[in-house]
């Protein structure tokens, strides 16, 4: 399936070298968080655990997408095989999604320390934490196994695709019949309601977390100091993701191709970057860890 960039050799080098420091950038961020709270038995709380699992999501999803982008950059003539398109599309999926589920049971944590502060280490255990990050993990895995092997099956009448890396419901547009995309679309839609469904279910977790942070200036203290760097990562995805569905649903085909493939990439290019600086800086442990090492290098 062969993709097309941009026009022009140009400009080529120019993107190599700025996508090739930009996903240096991203490997440096996530797993110097990683390895800060791998490291401090202080960091092993369900909080940073969470954020540890959001890091190495990050990882994944963007190494999905980055490798296989600067291969086809120094090549004439990019190109990638049915297996490997599938395989990639498995990847940008199951990366969005499990982006969504680890800040779900975030929400759910962040609910259990503020709202219900005295059952707080009885309910986030560390056996129901191991749960909730299996769940986040293996839930959208399984998921898109299912589409991704339904998708295999079709037969597809062309090899040309308007986007720069690949994703399933493009892949189904490609098939001959519509009437052999009929297992697709129920999965698709079965996956949808779930994943609509983590939405509200942070939204109700964050409607009771604003209620009680009203009503006590301590819990606001906390509030601030701890949800607002999930807040801002979540309104972070939310954007990039509604604003690319919303795109390719109503967007103009008339857009210069290269502002169609940015907006197309946008939810790899800011949340795995912004989501370790963000928690870096506004999570008062990381970020005194963060000092005390650069302190320590320095001397």
């Amino acid at each position: 399936i062969p993709f097309h960039y941009i026009d022009g050799k140009m400009w080529y080098i120019a993107l190599f070298s700025l996508t090739l420091l930009y996903y240096c950038a991203i490997l440096f961020f996530n797993v110097s968080l990683i390895i800060i709270i791998a490291l401090d038995e202080n960091l092993h709380e369900p909080m940073y655990i969470l954020l540890c699992s959001f890091c190495v999501n990050g990882l994944y999803g963007t190494t999905g997408f980055y490798p296989k982008f600067l291969l086809d950059l120094l090549s004439p003539s990019p190109e990638i095989v049915y297996e490997g398109c599938l395989f990639q599309a498995f990847i940008m999926y199951s990366f969005a999604c499990c982006d969504l589920s680890i800040l779900a049971v975030m929400a759910y944590d962040r609910y259990l320390a503020i709202c219900r502060p005295l059952h707080y280490h009885s309910q986030m255990s560390k056996r129901r934490l191991s749960q909730l990050v299996c769940f986040s993990w293996l839930t959208p895995l399984c998921i898109f196994s299912i589409n991704v092997f339904l998708t295999s099956r079709l037969k597809l009448c062309s090899s040309n695709m308007q986007k720069i890396f690949c994703v399933n419901w493009v892949i189904v547009k490609l098939s001959c019949s519509e009437a052999d995309t009929f297992s697709n679309n129920i999965a698709a839609y079965i996956t949808i309601v779930i994943y609509v469904s983590h939405g509200f279910f942070i939204i109700w977790t964050y409607m009771h977390i604003v209620k009680t942070a009203v009503r006590s200036e301590n819990v606001r203290v906390k509030f601030m100091q701890t949800c607002v760097p999930h807040l801002i990562s979540l309104i972070t995805f939310l954007v990039t993701i509604v604003f690319d569905l919303m795109y390719m649903r109503f967007g103009s085909r008339d857009l210069p191709q290269n502002l169609q493939n940015f907006i197309s990439i946008e939810f790899l290019l800011i949340p795995p970057l912004m989501n370790p600086l963000i928690y870096g800086f506004k999570l008062s442990k990381i970020r005194q860890k963060i000092l005390y090492l650069v302190h320590v290098g320095k001397k």
